[in-house]
């Protein structure tokens, strides 16, 4: 069989870390174009990756023909990449947040449906093995509907979305842009879209929820353009409730691990994950407490997990999407609430377009 063609639309820092090393690393694929802003950036990519084809425009990677497309550009632009390459007849992965707009959002979700297209959200956690358990456990013991959840997540962003560094995991060779995460204009905010976006994925996945409703108090450091802190009081559909807690930590703080934990207490029972210290305990009156054998380093993050798991849909290797457009829409959908509220002080609701 012929090897996949990839190309990468976005391809800075994070991409260089994550994304076009899980390309490479895989047989069964080909990486044939990339683009990124900056012409001798451009050039640096295309002499450090060997790759045929390196532009500042994504047009050019379309034109390549590829079978898969990584779409890792600033958050405003996503919509317009994850589109013209589904359009173009590629399966994609996006990065997260899906898009700032909630229409937006779900416009590629459907999009890729009407196409018979995979398109993918990196959320990596939702490929972890430990997660991929939890909801394997939650679907023999079904929770039904939620009434609380609980979110807490700290992760190393503080110098990052305060303008002044860089973050753990970035590309030891390539700095981040600033201003692609402290423009609200490209990054349509801060850690709420950084890193929230992570565990509202974990959360309403696992959970199979969706906001309704967001109160959001946020908070940033001197002099910073976008929120660092963040503290949500979300409303479920069916009535449930749930808080979310996001901090960016120093770098340096636990070995740079991420703090990333969910608490869901629902009709039939109660799910714990804790990525951070490494555990999923279920329990439900009927069957009591079941604790999960999760091993050290298996909460750590895993940037190339949603990459393989791309491949592994388009080969057929696996079946399920653990982080496809639909939950992508929904964390996107809250999102927006959280950042409606922040401005307005108010309670905001769902607009009813779906």
């Amino acid at each position: 069989m012929s090897r996949l063609r990839a190309g990468v639309i976005g391809a800075g820092s994070w991409a260089q870390a994550a994304h076009i090393p899980a390309l490479l690393a895989r047989p069964e694929v080909e990486l044939v174009a990339v683009a990124r802003r900056g012409p001798e950036q451009v050039a640096a990519l295309k002499e450090r990756f060997g790759v045929e084809t390196a532009s500042e425009d994504y047009r050019d990677v379309l034109d390549a023909e590829p079978d898969l497309v990584v779409v890792s550009s600033p958050s405003a632009h996503h919509w317009e990449h994850a589109m013209a390459a589904l359009d173009s007849g590629a399966h994609v992965l996006c990065e997260k947040p899906m898009t700032i707009r909630a229409r937006d959002a779900w416009q590629l979700a459907e999009r890729a449906d009407q196409l018979g297209l995979h398109l993918v959200m990196s959320f990596g956690w939702n490929f972890k093995p430990m997660v991929e358990r939890a909801r394997e456990l939650v679907g023999r013991h079904r929770l039904g509907r939620v009434e609380s959840m609980m979110l807490t997540m700290s992760s190393q962003t503080r110098e990052l979305l305060g303008g002044d560094g860089t973050y753990p995991d970035a590309d030891p060779l390539t700095t981040p842009e600033p201003h692609t995460w402290t423009d609200p204009e490209l990054s349509g905010g801060g850690y709420a879209q950084a890193q929230l976006s992570h565990a509202l994925a974990l959360g309403l996945g696992l959970a199979g929820a969706r906001v309704e409703a967001a109160f959001a108090l946020t908070v940033g450091a001197d002099g910073s353009a976008v929120e660092m802190h963040d503290a949500l009081a979300l409303r479920l559909d069916g009535g449930g409730v749930c808080s979310v807690g996001g901090s960016s930590a120093y770098t340096g703080v636990d070995d740079n691990q991420h703090h990333l934990a969910l608490e869901v207490v629902a009709e039939g029972g109660q799910l714990m994950v804790d990525v951070g210290r490494e555990r999923v305990s279920l329990f439900t009156p009927g069957h009591g407490q079941v604790d999960l054998d999760v091993g050290p380093e298996d909460g750590r993050y895993d940037g190339q997990l949603p990459v393989n798991g791309l491949v592994d849909l388009v080969c057929g290797l696996r079946d399920d999407n653990p982080a496809g457009g639909e939950l992508g829409a929904r964390v996107t959908e809250a999102l927006e609430l959280v950042y409606r509220s922040a401005r307005s002080g108010a309670l905001e609701v769902r607009e009813k377009h779906r």
